[in-house]
Parts: structure tokens; C-alpha cells; sequence
């Protein structure tokens, strides 16, 4: 399919730029603690597989996750993102993220990591809404400077 995405039957009428800003939604919502934001972007249940492992998770697991982890995502960029839409109501985005970690208020843990992430996100169109229903994340290759 192209980068715009349109059905007769379900009438949706999505393009790149929309999923794109979903998906830089969801990020903010993450620096901002803001876990309310986050969970109207995530289908109930969502699966994620990262270095911790791959889990399927419910909003109640993800506000766990979002308010009592031990670290917080401070900053981020997006860039060389990728969106396919399966279907018209599927799509796929494809991204490098460099993050900015730190431990929570309180979490006796210094400073902040910046970490070079590779990711992708599934999102759905369902109850008229869009809803990322699986996220990935791989840190990519340190790559020396010569």
C-alpha cells in the first residue's frame, strides 16, 4: 500500500504522518509521566519484546510498569522512520530512537544513559481509534569511531 491508507468499508483515511504522530505521542507521554496519555494509545492487551524479554501486558500492568519502574525515559529523538500499512487498518512503523534514561525520584541509581535503540510498533485501528498493540526494541551496535 502507499504511504496514505483509505478503505471504503471502514472508512479510515490514515496516512504516514498520523501514525508518525501517534507514535511521538506515545514517547512524549512517557517523558511527560504521563501514564492516562499513554494507555488511550495502547490496545488492552499489548505485547512488547525488549532485552527484559517478551511480555503481553494489560493497562493495569503497563500504569505498574509506567509509575513504579525503577528507570524513566527523560528525552528522545525519532529518526529514519519506516510506516507500511499491512491493511487499512494495520500499520507498521520502523525507527532508531536515542533515548535518555534515569532512574526515578528516589531509585538509588546515578545519572542518565543515552542509549541507540532500533524499534518498531504494530498499531490497530480498532473502535475508532488507532492503538499500538506490539512494540519492539533492540539496542543497536556501538559502532567505534576510527
Amino acid at each position: 500500500m502507499s504511504s496514505t491508507a483509505a478503505s471504503e468499508t471502514t472508512g479510515v483515511t490514515t496516512d504516514t504522518k498520523t501514525l508518525i504522530d501517534l507514535e511521538t505521542r506515545f514517547w512524549q507521554s512517557m517523558v511527560d509521566q504521563d501514564t492516562d496519555s499513554a494507555l488511550q494509545l495502547l490496545h488492552d492487551p499489548a505485547m512488547m519484546a525488549s532485552s527484559h524479554g517478551a511480555m503481553k501486558f494489560d493497562h493495569a500492568d503497563y500504569r505498574k510498569m509506567a509509575e513504579h519502574g525503577s528507570m524513566v525515559v527523560t528525552a528522545f529523538a525519532l529518526s529514519d522512520i519506516e510506516v507500511v500499512f499491512a491493511t487499512e487498518t494495520t500499520a507498521v512503523l520502523t525507527y532508531r530512537v536515542r533515548q535518555t534514561v534515569a532512574a526515578r525520584a528516589g531509585v538509588n541509581i546515578e545519572g542518565s544513559t543515552v542509549q541507540d535503540m532500533s524499534d518498531t510498533s504494530t498499531w490497530v485501528y480498532v473502535d475508532e481509534r488507532w492503538q499500538c498493540v506490539v512494540h519492539t526494541e533492540s539496542q543497536m551496535d556501538v559502532k567505534p569511531v576510527t
